[in-house]
């Protein structure tokens, strides 16, 4: 990918790192040179690991991050995070257990204390949706919950801007996905968010959770048939998106030297402050 030129634009990541699953130390090494590889400003990490004297994201991106985690993290510690090559302000988080059947649905909202002209009118929103299968209801609820949370917060800061990343856990054509996206309302509210892998491969499926990843495949889901699951999107105001979406591609889709390195493909998007 080609930089974002200047500081008219920002290069945003998502990526579920899965912890520290499988062949780690070779894993470790393809995600340390990859991300910091990716020179990325902003980046929405899950099942990222945080533990006493270890911390998962500050470790594979190196020096030169300001790195927040969400709580409600597991047991071993991994969770959310979030990592952003400028520095951080206020740093909301929003939890609500949507249903009885469901843990607790997760949200965090960074201030992005971003140079000009982005300025400090930048919010970065980190959503994560229900895994299960059969657990649609939840991921709706818990994305509506979640879109009142950055709602509430984008106005409160004034903010011309909003990005919003994560695994949400549901395919495009899921009503989860349709509600960021603009085309139905779910519980009463509604949101347009511009998918940025949309804009930029209309029609490609752009699987991020793939058969083709051997890590798929081998471990408990077996019958896997791939999805993209993994989302950037930018607000969008009354006539289009507040950032263009200058280029969105996989990472982290084919294997080096035999080494996959997760086994979620990530995404990468440079978005752009409109010239017109």
């Amino acid at each position: 990918m080609e930089e974002v030129v200047g500081t008219r634009g920002v290069r945003v990541v998502t990526l579920n790192l899965w912890g520290q699953h499988g062949e780690w130390d070779e894993r470790r090494s393809v995600l340390a040179e990859g991300l910091r590889g990716l020179n990325a400003d902003v980046l929405a990490f899950q099942e990222a690991v945080v533990v006493d004297g270890y911390d998962q994201a500050a470790d594979l991106l190196g020096a030169g991050y300001h790195i927040v985690h969400h709580g409600g993290r597991m047991e071993d510690g991994s969770g959310l995070s979030i990592a952003s090559r400028w520095p951080l302000g206020e740093v909301r988080e929003g939890a609500s257990r949507v249903t009885t059947r469901s843990g607790p649905s997760e949200v965090a909202v960074a201030e992005i204390l971003a140079p000009d002209p982005l300025g400090k009118t930048l919010l970065f929103a980190h959503h994560d949706g229900a895994w299960q299968l059969g657990y649609e209801r939840e991921r709706e609820l818990q994305a509506a919950a979640a879109a009142r949370f950055v709602e509430g917060l984008a106005g409160e800061r004034e903010a011309r801007h909003v990005v919003l990343a994560g695994d949400f856990n549901a395919a495009p054509d899921s009503a989860g996905v349709r509600f960021w996206t603009g085309r139905q309302s779910l519980d009463g509210t509604s949101v347009c968010y511009r998918d940025a892998w949309e804009s930029i491969h209309p029609g490609e499926e752009g699987y991020t959770f793939s058969p083709r990843n051997p890590l798929v495949r081998g471990g408990e889901w077996a019958m896997e048939e791939g999805r993209r699951i993994d989302y950037v999107m930018v607000r969008c105001g009354d006539y289009g998106p507040t950032l263009d979406v200058a280029s969105c591609e996989r990472i982290f889709d084919e294997p080096v030297d035999s080494v996959w390195a997760s086994d979620h493909f990530g995404i990468a998007a440079d978005l752009a402050i409109p010239s017109r």
